[in-house]
């Protein structure tokens, strides 16, 4: 098979429990240290699919490589090699698609709940899941892009997760972080520790040591959905 390219556009933000899951797997990936200036491919025919993930930067920021990220998109798309993007990588495909990335209302740290939409697309992706508390380290959101449908929204955001392509799709867009691992949340907390010194601190930012007790339940739960998640957008991969 040929590999996942996995586009990582800052040191902090790796592709934690995605990376464990292929290589449990043995699906191949390879990394694509955008944070580092590696050169962003011009073509999908190298790769199986495309996995962008986060980072502190926006859609809207003038960086060399976005414009070359959002073509790529749309040409996996186009040529039906799964996407799956994680909080800046869903706005990425959003941007790509059509649809515009703005300011949220409330920035969101920590453990939110989201509820899944009464759809087929939603049943197929998740199951009888109906909610469960995610991951989030945002200030931005995306619209749903055209052709593609919601599949999971939050009360102080909206937009959660959308799907598209033949089906009940075979692409993926997230605003939160089904990635998050353990050590990812602890390296997070302690790097952006600034984000928990705001005079007043808003209350959809939640502080660590909250962050970490919930993360007791909530991170295993998380983890069984991203399993879940995973396993069905691998099985559209290409060749």
């Amino acid at each position: 098979m040929k590999p996942i390219a996995i586009f990582q556009h800052c040191q902090n933000v790796q592709p934690g429990h995605f990376a464990s899951f292929l290589d449990r797997h043995s699906i191949p990936w390879t990394l694509v240290r955008v944070d580092e200036g590696a050169p962003i491919p011009e073509r999908v025919g190298a790769f199986s699919g495309l996995c962008f993930m986060g980072g502190p930067m926006s859609v809207n920021d003038d960086l060399p490589w976005i414009e070359r990220e959002l073509d790529l998109i749309r040409h996996a798309i186009d040529s039906s090699v799964p996407v799956i993007g994680h909080c800046l990588g869903g706005q990425l495909m959003s941007r790509a698609l059509g649809g515009e990335v703005t300011r949220n209302p409330v920035r969101e740290i920590g453990w939110t709940r989201i509820t899944a939409t009464d759809t087929p697309h939603a049943r197929q992706w998740l199951g009888d899941v109906r909610g469960f508390d995610a991951y989030q380290w945002h200030g931005e959101t995306f619209t749903i892009p055209a052709g593609a449908t919601r599949i999971l929204e939050g009360e102080n955001c909206t937009n959660q997760a959308y799907v598209l392509g033949p089906g009940e799709g075979i692409h993926l867009g997230m605003q939160f972080h089904i990635e998050m691992t353990e050590a990812l949340i602890r390296n997070w907390t302690h790097e952006w520790s600034r984000e928990f010194e705001r005079t007043p601190l808003p209350a959809t930012t939640q502080l660590p040591a909250s962050q970490f007790e919930q993360m007791r339940v909530a991170l295993p739960a998380q983890l069984a959905i991203a399993d879940r998640l995973y396993t069905r957008w691998i099985a559209a991969l290409a060749g």
